[in-house]
């Protein structure tokens, strides 16, 4: 029988192995990062676009130029956009979510537990062009019907089905946020003499808030990044909206449709890096956010 290894090698061994995993990951969000960051900043620092005009400007039109030769490169109305369907669909989802999430723990937990959260888990797995499809079918066709309109595209179909899209990740982690709540903060308030909806309000949503933060941020990343759903059913008009229903374009629905048109190192191809480099910030800065309110609910609970 061959001798056992002993114990301290394996412990080398194992260490080495996590090591190289977390070396190797690491490695790879370093490269990722210099990588877009050099593309993006190379319209600003080789090709000489204007960040005031970049951030400011309200025209994008890669396909014509300006009479200096250089093409329209307005990301304002992209911007905005990216913003108003992430913002609208996250107050379309926030009170269905934390109203799902309080029922599934403070009403009916045993339902919750056993059949509502793994019948919502399931959504999350959906693809999203199922979602793009039902919406230009039912959601878009709805718009037509309900607001006259000839196309029924924009803004507010694109907002509701991302609403739904990132109903499942909020409730899921909201769920988890107030079921982590101690029992002995409901059992403190009973004791004193409140009822259970002043317990839910007054206790166990102030108890949960930052994780409950940190949910809506997490739906929110989603919202913003989301792309195959949005470009079915927001027109893919890249110019300022003026109003819901009017045809627009985020940041990911222009970048999905327009990366492959031009070559790489030209002024145009730059630019579009430099979309996906603001793309990268504002997902950074959410994970920032998320990691100052977990710090902060540490520091609250101890």
């Amino acid at each position: 029988m061959a001798p056992t290894m002993p114990k301290r090698r394996l412990e080398k061994i194992g260490m080495g192995v996590t090591g190289a995993c977390t070396a190797l990951v690491t490695l790879v969000v370093i490269a990722l990062i210099v990588m877009v960051a050099g593309k993006g900043m190379a319209a600003f620092l080789k090709d000489g676009v204007s960040p005031i005009e970049f951030f400011l400007g309200k025209t994008w039109d890669l396909h014509n130029t300006r009479p200096d030769g250089m093409p329209w490169t307005g990301a304002l109305p992209l911007i905005v956009t990216s913003f108003a369907v992430m913002t609208l669909s996250t107050l379309f989802a926030l009170p269905i979510a934390i109203g799902s999430a309080i029922f599934a723990v403070e009403i009916r937990p045993d339902f919750g537990r056993r059949i509502f959260q793994p019948m919502v888990e399931l959504l999350v797995g959906i693809p999203s062009v199922v979602f793009g499809l039902i919406g230009f079918h039912v959601i878009v066709g709805f718009m037509k019907f309900a607001f006259n309109t000839s196309t029924g595209l924009g803004i507010l179909p694109a907002a509701l089905v991302l609403s739904i899209m990132i109903l499942p990740t909020i409730t899921t982690f909201s769920i988890d946020a107030l079921r982590a709540v101690p029992a002995s903060y409901r059992q403190g308030s009973y004791a004193l003499g409140c009822t259970r909806w002043q317990t839910i309000w007054h206790v166990v949503l102030q108890a949960a808030a930052p994780s409950l933060i940190t949910a809506v941020i997490l739906g929110m990343t989603r919202a913003f990044g989301e792309t195959l759903a949005v470009r079915m059913v927001i027109g893919g008009i890249e110019a300022m909206p003026g109003g819901l229903l009017d045809a627009a374009s985020t940041i990911t629905t222009t970048l999905t449709t327009s990366m492959a048109v031009y070559a790489d190192g030209s002024v145009q191809s730059d630019v579009l890096w430099s979309l996906g480099l603001l793309l990268m910030g504002m997902s950074l800065i959410f994970i920032l956010i998320i990691h100052y309110v977990g710090s902060k609910g540490a520091i609250k609970r101890g």
